[in-house]
Order: C-alpha cells, then sequence, then structure tokens
C-alpha cells in the first residue's frame, strides 16, 4: 500500500484530485455559508464546520459504494456482429454514465455562472431555517448534490491507477479528507479568493469536462469496444496531468501579468 501511495503517479493524482475537490467545493462552501448565517451568530460557525465534516463522511460513504459497483468487471451482456462488438459491465455502465453526467454538469454549470450566477444562491437563501437541526438537513442535501461531482470526479482521476481497487479507494479517501480539512481551516480565504478570480472555478469545470470524456473513452475501453474491427484505446492519464498543469500555469502567469498591471496603474 505504502508503496503505491509514494509512486509518482499516485502523488500527481493525490495533488490534482485534492485541487479539483476544493475547486468543486467552493460552491458547496458558500450554500453551507448561506444556509448557516440564518441560524443565530453563535450557531453558524458549528452548523458550517459540522456540515463539512457531514460532507466528508457522505463523500466516504458513496466513495465506498460506487467503488464496489466499479470493481463489477464481469461482462454480463455482450454484442458481437460485423461493425460492433461490446463486451458490457456494470463498470464500464457506472463509468459511462458518469462521464456523460459530468460533461453535461459542467457544460450546464458553466452556462449558468456565465448567465446567471447568484441563480443557486438565491434559491438557497428563498429556503426558510429556524434551527439547527433544519439547517443541517439542508446542507446535507447539498453536500449530497455537490458529492456526486466529486465522487465521479476522483473515480476518474484514479480509476485504473493501480490492479487493486483498494489502493485507489485509499487514495481517494485521502484526497478527499485533505480537501475537506483545508476547506474547514481556509474556507473564507479560499472563496474571497475564487470571487476575486473567478476563471479558477471555470477553469476547474472545463477539467471536469476532460476527466467526464476520460471516462468515457475508458468505459468503452474496459468493454473492449470494436467499431468495425478498431478497437478503442485508454487515454492515458498522463495527457490529463500535463493538460491541467499546462492550463493552471497559463493562469497563473495571466494572474501574475493581471497584477502587474493593476500595481502600474
Amino acid at each position: 500500500m505504502l508503496e503505491f501511495l509514494v509512486t509518482s503517479e499516485a502523488i500527481m493524482a493525490l495533488l490534482t484530485l485534492t485541487f479539483l475537490e476544493i475547486i468543486l467545493g467552493i460552491d458547496n462552501i458558500v450554500f453551507i455559508s448561506i444556509a448557516a448565517n440564518k441560524l443565530p451568530e453563535e450557531q453558524r460557525s458549528k452548523a458550517t464546520n459540522i456540515g463539512l465534516l457531514l460532507a466528508m463522511a457522505q463523500r466516504i460513504v458513496l466513495l465506498f459504494f460506487v467503488s464496489f459497483l466499479v470493481a463489477l468487471s464481469e461482462p454480463f451482456y455482450s454484442i458481437e456482429n460485423s461493425w460492433l462488438e461490446l463486451h458490457i459491465s456494470w463498470q464500464a455502465i457506472i463509468l459511462f454514465c458518469g462521464g456523460l453526467f459530468l460533461i453535461y454538469k459542467s457544460t450546464s454549470e458553466i452556462r449558468e455562472k456565465v448567465n446567471d450566477p447568484a441563480h443557486d444562491e438565491d434559491e438557497v437563501k428563498n429556503k426558510k431555517i429556524k434551527s439547527l437541526s433544519q439547517a443541517l438537513t439542508q446542507i446535507l442535501i447539498i453536500d449530497f448534490i455537490f458529492s456526486i461531482d466529486s465522487i465521479l470526479t476522483a473515480v476518474g482521476m484514479t480509476n485504473g491507477l493501480h490492479p487493486n481497487s483498494n489502493y485507489t479507494l485509499v487514495l481517494m479517501i485521502i484526497a478527499v479528507m485533505i480537501s475537506i480539512i483545508i476547506m474547514i481551516g481556509f474556507a473564507n480565504p479560499i472563496r474571497k479568493f475564487i470571487e476575486k478570480n473567478p476563471s479558477i472555478q471555470m477553469l476547474g469545470l472545463a477539467f471536469l469536462i476532460l476527466i467526464g470524456f476520460m471516462l468515457v473513452t475508458e468505459a468503452a475501453h474496459l468493454s473492449h469496444t470494436e467499431f468495425f474491427g478498431n478497437s478503442v484505446g485508454a487515454i492515458p492519464k498522463g495527457y490529463l496531468y500535463f493538460a491541467i498543469a499546462f492550463s493552471l500555469f497559463v493562469e497563473f502567469l495571466n494572474y501574475k501579468s493581471a497584477n502587474r498591471k493593476k500595481n502600474r496603474a
């Protein structure tokens, strides 16, 4: 286990996944804060911290469930004819549906943030909260909605890193725990930074489209899909890491350039 966790591929996956979990968790923090701010001041901090801990627990439980489904790699239905060969398993179905969901959700989120950035926040603000239990119930629902993106991203980033699925499960749990701990400790600074630099969140959503596409191709690869005799190969995760690292480097250069212009002004 330890040998796997200290490999360069596992460390790169852990860092990338932790970063994406934090970016994906920004909206979660905002909505938790809105729900918590409806309570008396002495209960707000408690509700926020409990809400984030519930988010961590909920994601870990979902990781176990999804990892169990993804491990079901034995085909239960096959299609074989002159132009198509396909061996369908639950693993392939979960990855394929998860990939399509990430692509749809990310595209919808980008569109919504451009056209109506306050839509979701207004919906949360309009809901009445009178007690800590009501706030925690609403926070649990919010956490569950955001957990779906988080779990599918984790599966996409770690699937196939190691033959033993338990190893990748531990890696995913570590990434989720680190991201939640960082959000508990630095929730406000992170939120303010993202508000000042909304392109970071857009970049995170764009990465989810890449991960979604990778999940779809991986599902086809694991199903041993062949079109007219041409098999579908898996996309090496190194390409994904490079795309994310290069995009972040470009964003960093843009950030430094914008700061220099402000300082000169």
